[in-house]
């Protein structure tokens, strides 16, 4: 596809930022990328970043520019969970099929590679220069030292906000009329931690485990990195008995760890020193609309659809809107305007189910992988899709391994849920869960 060639501007340069400027710059385009933060290429690059987990939307948008093989080197495949119940041997939950994994992946070690992907391809990158203001109607961008200081104008033909779920973009956005707008902060907060790598550079843990210990209302996950260390993630609310405000000494989180997680009882005084350390930051659920200014800028990633992170799709939806966007570039060729009308349109109802997904996922992760009755069920469903994989594909598989609608596989997750109430009211069902009484009764409910 020849496209009339465009000077864009790009609003932060994370990973959502630098895979669009990637995208554009295959059509020619000059592409300029704007981020108030420094170069982080030249920082330590740590305490606010949960591991990403790459999975099938997101290596289907890097393929289409050729660097799949390129970001596969810095990840690592997780095909399983590891569960760390408290009076319980681990044991694991494979995500899927044989050979279907998601894939562990430092966020800073992705974000400096496809900063230097984008630079090779002739992206201009504009560090610490913050933009304060764009003018919609123009796609012009005023950037400068200071919110009343003096100004740059740049003119541009077309401007993406990439800049996160607290865009300044999507702000000047919010002050036209009939833009909907609406932030959901959840009460529970989250803390980057490490478990550093043996002394011979191995793994501590199963290093192709997604490692979780869920403990009702707050839960610890662990996941692997190419050194041999764990980037790890305590889940806990703000306030309350158990919470981030109720560890208030190095004395009290010992006691905490020691008493909620003791199979990491030999990482307590490094995970203390993290504890005190690293911020606790808080997770937003950001919902707005339109997504576009006319043919003149459009929001892209969180700055359009922030979710929570349980569900591992934050990136992967972000790199989905870019493959989108790229394949009705290639159906609409130079209109613009209907360019980002049909992008709106088509990846707005996805956006939500994927929010509304990630939601669900929170609770399923930090309460119901403990509890029988959920694990029985899920033992159901993985027995009937083995069997029947035409008629039964779990809503996490169409999630992570497929790339069919975010919205398709909302609707029939809610559609097999019913389902399985049904079933799981059958007498007997702990010990008859395999039976040929339940599966011609999921037969009969399927229709």
């Amino acid at each position: 596809m020849t496209q009339n060639i465009k000077n864009i501007a790009i609003i932060g340069s994370g990973l959502v930022g630098s895979l669009l400027a990637i995208y554009l710059k295959r059509y020619g385009h000059q592409i300029t990328v704007f981020d108030r933060r420094p170069d982080i290429r030249n920082i330590e690059f740590s305490g606010r970043s949960i591991n990403l987990a790459m999975s099938n939307r997101g290596w289907n948008a890097l393929k289409t520019v050729g660097i799949e093989e390129e970001i596969k080197k810095i990840a690592i495949p997780l095909y399983k969970r590891a569960m760390h119940v408290i009076g319980q041997p681990e044991y694991y939950q494979k995500y899927g099929k044989d050979g279907e994994a998601i894939w562990s992946i430092s966020r800073g070690v992705l974000n400096k590679r496809m900063i230097d992907l984008a630079e090779k391809n002739g992206v201009d990158f504009r560090f610490e220069e913050k933009v304060w203001d764009i003018d919609l109607p123009e796609a012009k961008v005023f950037t400068g030292d200071s919110e009343k200081g003096e100004w740059t104008e740049y003119p541009f033909d077309l401007v993406f906000g990439c800049d996160g779920a607290f865009s300044r973009v999507r702000h000047k956005m919010q002050r036209r009329s009939r833009f909907d707008y609406s932030q959901d902060f959840i009460d529970v907060g989250y803390k980057e931690l490490t478990i550093p790598a043996n002394s011979d550079g191995t793994h501590k843990l199963d290093k192709n485990s997604f490692h979780i210990w869920p403990r009702g209302k707050f839960m610890f996950i662990a996941m692997p990195n190419l050194d041999g260390s764990f980037t790890c993630t305590l889940f806990m609310p703000f306030e309350g008995n158990v919470s981030f405000d109720s560890i208030k000494t190095k004395k009290d989180a010992v006691h905490f760890f020691k008493t909620y997680f003791p199979n990491v009882k030999d990482e307590i005084e490094n995970l203390t020193e993290d504890f005190f350390k690293n911020p606790t930051s808080a997770m937003v659920t950001m919902k707005c609309y339109p997504w576009t200014y006319w043919d003149k800028v459009a929001l892209v990633g969180d700055s359009a659809h922030a979710i929570v992170p349980f569900y591992g799709q934050g990136m992967n939806a972000g790199f989905e809107d870019i493959f989108v966007l790229d394949e009705i570039i290639q159906e609409l060729g130079n209109d613009w305007e209907r360019i980002f009308t049909t992008y709106q349109e088509r990846r707005k109802p996805n956006a939500d189910a994927i929010a509304e997904l990630s939601y669900r996922n929170f609770v399923e992760m930090s309460s119901k992988t403990a509890d029988a009755n959920f694990l029985l069920q899920k033992k159901i469903e993985k027995h009937f899709a083995a069997k029947h994989p035409e008629k039964w594909v779990p809503a996490y598989s169409r999630v992570t391994f497929s790339n069919r609608p975010y919205a398709e596989a909302l609707a029939e997750g809610d559609a097999q849920e019913e389902i399985m109430q049904e079933v799981m009211k059958t007498t007997g069902i702990a010990e008859k869960w395999n039976s040929k009484e339940v599966e011609e009764l999921m037969l009969k409910l399927l229709g």
